[in-house]
């Protein structure tokens, strides 16, 4: 599924509000809640953010371990379902970061503006030793960071450094 652009120049002037970004996976226990958070870090001003996944499994444990590494406290997050937000909250930018998550997802979403679809890895699937998954989890981490700040410079938003 193609994607549509928003055009024009996104800065704080331009908008009367924050546009509303919906992360969207599977579990909703790793690489949206990963996206979440950096987006809101980064450009907490311009976007209201959130994640959901098609089947909420809960945060996983590296998740919360390679986000902290990096300066993140996800320990109080929870996984939340897509129901919580199709048909009642009002989204502009829609980004599935799984495959599974991008075929599943419903052509016509309501108020979506912009659609994306990042796709990443399954950092909880992999099978290995616990440092393997771990390193696994981190290089995920570190791809949803750079494709978060390149988004971000393609729409002419600066980013906020930790």
């Amino acid at each position: 599924m193609g994607c549509m652009r928003v055009s024009g120049r996104l800065d704080g002037e331009a908008m009367n509000t924050k546009k509303r970004v919906l992360f969207l996976c599977t579990g909703n226990s790793a690489r949206s809640q990963m996206a979440e958070a950096f987006l809101r870090q980064y450009a907490g001003d311009f976007f209201e953010v959130h994640s959901a996944g098609f089947e909420p499994r809960g945060i996983h444990p590296f998740t919360i371990k390679v986000m902290e590494e990096v300066g993140f406290d996800l320990s109080e997050h929870t996984s939340k379902g897509v129901e919580r937000y199709l048909g009642k909250t009002l989204v502009q930018v829609l980004i599935t970061v799984c495959d599974k998550a991008e075929k599943n997802c419903p052509t016509v979403w309501p108020g979506v503006h912009q659609r994306l679809h990042w796709s990443f890895e399954d950092p909880a699937a992999f099978e290995g030793s616990d440092a393997e998954k771990l390193a696994r989890f981190r290089t995920v981490r570190d791809e949803i960071d750079r494709k978060i700040r390149t988004w971000l410079a393609e729409q002419s938003i600066a980013i906020r450094i930790r």
